[in-house]
């Protein structure tokens, strides 16, 4: 027992000597000084950095809010004016020059803040091939999942860029049809004819068909008994498009005099006459409405009357009924000579003489 104590007493780590404790603080204190100054450079390198990078986001982005405010005040100041109705819709342009800003910001913020990461751990002398792999294969990984996202955003990122429709434009876009009341990056708002809201994705939409950029054209069908004289109609139509170009609201609206196109259809006891008007963008039904509302009213002046549209005549007649459908096809067994007559007639039975017996 006594020598399992001293043993132990032996394997009891002993206090260090004071010159071996010198020795490991002066190398301690000499491995400071040597790497104190690259750490303190490689701090100041980062904190640098991250300063440069805050300070250019924070100005690029406060460049582009005041890029974009401007260029909503430059909409406003047009809005409620003639050009303003014609060239210009305030609400559109806004929503359009938010999303690109939005769009700008974002990207700004990406590229600024990405660069700035990637040169701090550069500075502390991380590996970055590993990194840079792994968020390779990161975004393709996200890109298959959420493909239909991405193509959403980009398609609506161009289509705002390229000004394909804004608010107050009426578009076809194929899957939905109607009044656009918001652009997003992603989603399409549209107001349709009976009052419904289509939110279309913009990654859907392969085709647009815009109705209310450049000019548009206004058409009405007026139909007359084919005895009235044409060349007073015409007259007639001809003034009252005149008379109509020259009053409020319609003297901004129409953009081109009426014009009488023609006969578009000619029937026994009436023709159509088709009159055009090229009208500002979104313009086109209230000038049909008011064009037919003044030229009825003209014509009546002037005693012409507007006959309705004849009804198309029902060209199938009924057909006769044909008299040899009740009337069997021919049959050979009809024919009592023909063979398979004979075959199926039955076999008569034989007759007795009196007296005959049948043989066993």
């Amino acid at each position: 027992m006594f020598w399992s104590a001293a043993s132990a007493a032996d394997e009891t780590p002993r206090p260090a000597s004071l010159d071996e404790a010198q020795r490991t603080a002066n190398d301690a204190a000499g491995w400071v000084e040597e790497n104190w100054s690259i750490w303190l450079s490689n701090g100041l390198r980062m904190i640098l950095i991250l300063v440069i990078a805050i300070v250019m986001r924070s100005l690029i982005r406060r460049a582009i809010t005041k890029l974009i405010a401007r260029m909503n005040r430059t909409a406003q100041a047009v809005d409620g004016t003639a050009l303003g109705g014609l060239l210009v819709n305030a609400e559109r342009r806004r929503q359009r020059s938010e999303a690109i800003g939005s769009v700008l910001r974002s990207i700004t913020s990406f590229l600024i803040m990405g660069t700035a990461a990637l040169t701090v751990l550069s500075v502390l002398k991380i590996n970055l091939a590993p990194l840079l792999a792994s968020a390779g294969v990161a975004g393709v990984a996200i890109g298959f999942g959420a493909r239909n996202l991405v193509t959403d955003f980009l398609s609506g990122v161009f289509m705002i860029l390229e000004d394909q429709y804004g608010v107050g434009d009426e578009i076809d876009a194929g899957v939905a049809t109607g009044t656009v009341i918001e652009v997003g990056l992603r989603v399409t708002k549209l107001r349709g004819a009976n009052g419904a809201i289509w939110y279309v994705r913009n990654g859907e939409v392969k085709r647009i068909g815009n109705l209310s950029q450049g000019w548009a054209t206004a058409g009405v069908d007026i139909q007359v008994r084919s005895d009235e004289d044409l060349d007073r109609v015409r007259q007639v139509i001809t003034r009252t498009g005149e008379e109509m170009q020259k009053s409020d609201p319609w003297t901004e609206r129409l953009w081109e005099p009426v014009e009488v196109l023609g006969l578009d259809a000619v029937y026994l006891d009436s023709v159509i006459i088709r009159v055009s008007a090229k009208t500002m963008p979104g313009q086109a039904l209230g000038v049909e409405r008011e064009l037919r509302w003044r030229i009825k009213r003209a014509l009546d002046a002037e005693g012409i009357r507007v006959v309705g549209r004849p009804q198309d005549a029902d060209l199938e007649t009924e057909a006769a009924p044909d008299p040899s459908a009740s009337v069997a096809a021919p049959s050979a067994l009809a024919n009592p000579t023909s063979p398979q007559s004979q075959a199926t007639t039955p076999i008569p039975a034989p007759q007795l003489t009196p007296g005959a017996t049948l043989g066993k």
